[in-house]
């Protein structure tokens, strides 16, 4: 039996078709409830009044201490470390030595030698394993996303976590505080009081308005849950679940699971060795129309996810001189694509026509089906032009949406379709029922989509907005 990722690949003809039929099942927000009132509600809070999101158990906590934790995060990211100091936060975003993304999550720096990576598996992944290989002076304690479980059991972590977010989010934070509280720049970090206890937080604005994220002692969740509930009642803060929790990124741009490029080349044998048989790359499963003829086709880089302000020469880090190769003026570009209504309720008509055609089930409000998607974006002649990455529906714009990468010489308004469902009736995962092939309109939009968002994020890697 195998016991690491690479001996899977030894005993694999196709890693498309495997991935591509993955049984794994579907991608499961665990231990929060799907839905605290019901998924609309919790979508339009995020807009028009303030939401809170339980973010304390689907993402890994990688917690980097020592003398060389810095150097472990800039000799591995292609962000500048110019200006990062104590109490702020950075984007991170790892590549290959092949210039492709691995993964990205949010690093905060808590003291002088002391890091926490909070984000998917497989940035962390990445993070473990060159503090062994590299030898880094540092200690990593690993708190990992908690296991799907029925409610009730207990699930021990270090932290829990959660965003205060939406337009009357200050207000509730400001009464929490018991007084007026500076709105620190974005992705700055501080302090704040809720009832007898004091947390850490973070300027954030994962649903586009200005927000925070706060976190504590796992032991303290309920008491601050609660805290935060009944101070947020006058101004309609609402819990969301876990239903709608993950869509909120098809308003605000983020596309959070391109497939971590590491199938293929000599420089990565050793890190699919170290990867265990049972981890998410080894597991994983991607989903879509789109059907490459080699694992490469699904790599990206960082200008193809929107990361490009990212990449800065000015360290030596993984990857560099395959990004020094690149020119970003030729790359794909992240867009939201703005779904057909018609071929919408094409879709999901289909459900109730027995004699017609059944069409990919279109879940609400996120309908990815794989760990990574991946469905073709063709223009007029059929070329594929893009991939669409993220896709679901958003109550506020009354819209299916989705987030991809297209060529660079679209333009904004530019009408194409995507290619929903998968080839001869879908593959053998566990999410795909037989179903027929449906060409939809999309019109090419700007990231982020929601007017809220693009209007208070400030012009950079989210957006792609003109002005």
């Amino acid at each position: 039996m195998a016991q690491n990722l690479e001996q899977i690949l030894a005993g694999t003809d196709n890693i498309v078709d495997k991935l591509r039929n993955s049984q794994i099942g579907a991608y499961v927000y665990p231990v929060v409830a799907p839905e605290f009132s019901n998924w609309r509600s919790e979508q339009w809070a995020w807009q028009h009044s303030a939401v809170l999101f339980d973010q304390s158990h689907h993402m890994f906590d990688l917690y980097i201490k020592g003398p060389d934790a810095l150097k472990l995060l800039t000799d591995t990211m292609i962000n500048s470390p110019k200006g990062w100091e104590k109490n702020k936060a950075k984007q991170y975003v790892p590549t290959t030595p092949y210039g492709h993304v691995i993964g990205d999550g949010i690093i905060f720096w808590l003291e002088e030698e002391e890091f926490v990576y909070v984000g998917r598996a497989p940035a962390a992944n990445w993070l473990r394993f060159q503090a062994e290989k590299g030898k880094y002076n540092v200690e990593i304690i690993n708190d990992p996303r908690s296991p799907s479980r029925p409610m009730g059991k207990p699930v021990h972590r270090i932290s829990w976590r959660f965003q205060i977010q939406g337009p009357r989010a200050w207000d509730v934070i400001e009464k929490l505080n018991g007084q007026p509280l500076d709105k620190l720049k974005f992705f700055n970090m501080s302090e704040m009081k809720i009832g007898n206890k004091t947390v850490r937080t973070l300027r954030h604005g994962m649903a586009g308005s200005p927000g925070l994220e706060i976190w504590g002692p796992y032991e303290e969740q309920d008491y601050i849950r609660d805290e935060i509930l009944k101070a947020g009642e006058e101004f309609g803060l609402i819990a969301v679940g876990s239903r709608a929790y993950p869509s909120n990124t098809l308003e605000s741009g983020w596309i959070p699971s391109p497939l971590p490029a590491i199938y293929t080349g000599d420089e990565l044998k050793d890190y699919r060795e170290w990867l265990g048989a049972d981890s998410y790359e080894a597991t994983g499963a991607i989903g879509g129309s789109f059907v490459g003829d080699s694992i490469e086709d699904y790599y990206l880089n960082p200008w193809e996810l929107g990361y490009g302000p990212f990449v800065k020469f000015d360290h030596d880090f993984i990857g560099r001189e395959a990004l020094e190769k690149i020119d970003p003026a030729v790359q794909r570009k992240k867009v939201t694509l703005e779904w057909h209504a018609d071929d919408m309720k094409k879709i999901v008509g289909s459900l109730f026509d027995p004699e017609g055609e059944q069409y990919k089930f279109f879940d609400l409000p996120l309908a990815n089906y794989g760990n990574s998607n991946y469905d073709k974006v063709i223009d007029a002649n059929g070329r594929t032009v893009g991939l669409s990455l993220f896709t679901g529906y958003s109550y506020n714009e009354k819209k299916g949406l989705s987030l991809a990468t297209v060529d660079h010489e679209i333009p904004l308004g530019t009408d194409l379709h995507v290619v929903w469902g998968e080839e001869n009736g879908g593959t053998r995962k566990t999410t795909v029922e037989p179903h027929k092939q449906l060409n939809v309109r999309v019109r090419v939009s700007p990231v982020p989509y929601s007017a809220m968002a693009g209007d208070t994020y400030a012009a950079g890697w989210r957006s792609s907005r003109q002005g």
